[in-house]
């Protein structure tokens, strides 16, 4: 069975940008279906819509999709995850600057909060999320600007991520110049071996 990776990008995001196009390529070469997806209004993220995307590229989560997610996409992700149905399973997850709380910078642009809101109310159902797949990874920066160290616990108590630091990447965008990274790498190879 071939094993399926599908990248979601962030706020803004889209496939080109940062680290995406090197992830493809290396993970490409190593005989995994990968899909970069652009998804819909990157300006204006929104839950419903984005969800929806995901599952429909997808179509069928089985214990060979993976998924790699930057900022509110690992939202997405675990949206996506507890939405699926009961017995539908998942290989694993590697989260890059997810969050679930945002610093001040992130949300006061005229705005912003608009569109950050409903991802930062919208409680997730943990345990739907566990149903599905145990390994997760997620992928902190320790300086970035958008997402407060405290999002790490969370990480940790909710969903037993094993967590990574890398020093001095921001919050692991294109405009961040952060092109390659290796750690994300090893970790998708991990959880598809495991």
């Amino acid at each position: 069975m071939v094993k399926r990776v599908f990248i979601v990008h962030g706020w803004e995001g889209f496939p080109e940008e940062g680290w995406f196009p090197w992830l493809k390529e290396e993970l490409k070469k190593r005989n995994f279906a990968v899909s970069v997806l652009k998804m819909p209004r990157p300006e204006r993220p929104d839950i419903k819509i984005w969800v929806s995307f995901l599952s429909r590229a997808v179509k069928i989560s089985d214990k060979d999709t993976y998924f790699v997610g930057h900022s509110i996409g690992c939202q997405t992700i675990l949206r996506y995850l507890e939405s699926l149905p009961k017995d539908a399973k998942a290989g694993g997850t590697v989260f890059v600057a997810g969050w679930f709380s945002l610093t001040p910078v992130a949300t006061e642009e005229e705005g912003a909060y608009e569109i950050v809101g409903p991802w930062l109310k919208t409680k997730i159902i943990f345990d739907k999320v566990l149903n599905h797949t145990k390994k997760f990874v997620a992928i902190f920066s320790d300086n970035d600007p958008y997402v407060p160290m405290e999002n790490i616990k969370i990480f940790q108590d909710k969903l037993n991520a094993k967590i990574i630091f890398e020093k001095n990447k921001g919050h692991f965008s294109g405009s961040d110049n952060v092109t390659k990274l290796p750690s994300l790498l090893k970790e998708v190879l991990e959880i598809s071996q495991s």
